[in-house]
């Protein structure tokens, strides 16, 4: 069966009929749509193709920047072998030295005396002769009161006194004439009797008199007031032309003495055995004085006296050092950390006190035997400080871990870390603890 031609054989430019025409534009509307799916289609599946394309580059930028290249491959591998190998450590040597032993102990800078002066007169103040924070010596003046009551008051006293020793010496001259007459039988037993007994009455009146006497001066001393020690005077506390009164609580002056000076400090009863032990043998003990960080030394003195009993409450005993402080480096009530030197170890056993671990209360060290391994071996320890300690348990000469101890037990493998071991107490062997 033959085909039909269905091309348009109509000549060109031939009018075509209202019919054709729409089925022209029908089938260019379906055309179009055509197209627009087509190219829809072409754009999803462009957009599918960019997502994929960007997750394989990210697929590809992970694993390329995670995968070890191989020097990290190599470093890996190295520690693993690390963790299954070989502990990395660094050593030190127990040593023979010497160590000294210290106490440490918080103190308080104590004036060996402080002195708060009182008024005990009543008066005005005429003049005060020192000045804020200035160091005085013994009977320097400080403050003088109006004395002319006071001398007034003297000067009576003093005329009565006169004149009773007048009144006495009648008396008394009445006596031995008296005395006489009785020789010759003259007067009578009684006369005599009763003048003996007027002498004994003028007597005791001079008596009263000079003690009067006396008090006046004493009276009239407190309306100069001197300096009784040596040392600082504190802030000014009256100005002259105020009134002070006998017996009041206002203070005039407080004085402190500061040269020498004491700090006293609180000890454990722990420590107390040893330092008991060094004062039955009358030796004596260095005190060293730091400054609140505990790092210089301010001055230096020496034990002298401990409290006679321990404080309940915490455990402690009070002690007492001196210190000459020339050069006032200690201020009284000042805070300082106190360092009792109590003897030194002569000859002892010292091993690097980073060595010293603890199980525990238990010390003990690793021993780094000579095939690379380590042995656990307990110590006693007798004394310590930043760098070295004194031990007991183990003898000089032997090489012992100082660091690495996370990853070490009885028989583990060591890898010696930091060149040749130093030997323990070639370095600081004797600074405080």
């Amino acid at each position: 069966m033959a085909l039909e031609d269905s091309r348009d054989t109509r000549p060109h430019g031939e009018d075509r009929g209202p019919s054709s025409q729409a089925q022209d534009r029908n089938t260019d509307s379906t055309a179009g749509s055509t197209v627009i799916v087509e190219e829809k289609k072409k754009s999803h599946a462009t957009l599918w193709v960019i997502l994929m394309a960007g997750a394989l580059l990210a697929a590809f930028l992970v694993y390329h920047f995670t995968k070890p290249t191989s020097g990290s491959g190599a470093a890996t591998d190295g520690a693993g072998r690390g963790q299954n190998g070989p502990a990395a450590i660094t050593v030190g040597k127990s040593a023979t030295g010497n160590i000294n032993m210290y106490v440490d102990a918080l103190g308080t800078v104590t004036p060996i005396a402080t002195i708060t002066l009182y008024s005990q007169i009543t008066g005005v103040v005429m003049s005060v002769h020192y000045r804020e924070g200035q160091i005085v010596r013994r009977g320097d003046p400080l403050v003088d009161i109006d004395p002319r009551p006071y001398q007034a008051t003297l000067d009576q006293a003093e005329g009565q006194l006169l004149h009773d020793q007048g009144v006495l010496a009648q008396a008394q001259m009445d006596l031995s004439r008296y005395q006489a007459a009785y020789a010759r039988n003259a007067i009578a037993k009684q006369i005599l009797d009763d003048q003996e007994k007027a002498v004994l009455q003028d007597q005791g009146t001079v008596q009263a008199d000079q003690g009067t006497v006396n008090y006046d001066k004493v009276e009239l001393a407190y309306c100069h007031i001197v300096s009784p020690i040596n040392g600082r005077v504190g802030l000014r506390l009256v100005d002259p032309g105020n009134t002070v009164f006998s017996g009041s609580s206002s203070t005039l002056v407080v004085i402190t003495q500061l040269q020498p000076i004491t700090v006293v400090f609180d000890v454990s009863e722990d420590d107390l055995p040893p330092v008991q032990t060094e004062l039955k043998h009358n030796r004596t003990m260095q005190v060293d004085a730091f400054d609140r960080a505990n790092e210089n030394i301010i001055a230096t003195g020496k034990l002298t006296s401990l409290d006679n009993e321990i404080d309940t409450t915490t455990g402690t005993v009070k002690f007492r050092a001196d210190f000459p402080n020339q050069q006032l480096e200690l201020f009284p009530n000042q805070f300082v950390n106190a360092r009792l030197l109590v003897r030194t170890l002569n000859n002892a056993t010292l091993a690097p006190t980073a060595a010293v671990q603890y199980n525990g209360t238990a010390p003990f060290v690793y021993i780094v035997n000579a095939n690379n391994t380590v042995s656990v071996q307990p110590v006693t320890v007798v004394t310590s400080n930043d760098n070295v300690t004194a031990v007991t348990g183990v003898n000089p000469g032997v090489t012992l871990a100082t660091s690495g101890f996370d990853r070490l037990e009885n028989g583990a493998s060591v890898q010696v870390h930091g060149g040749k071991p130093r030997a323990a107490g070639t370095t600081g062997g004797s600074t405080a603890p």
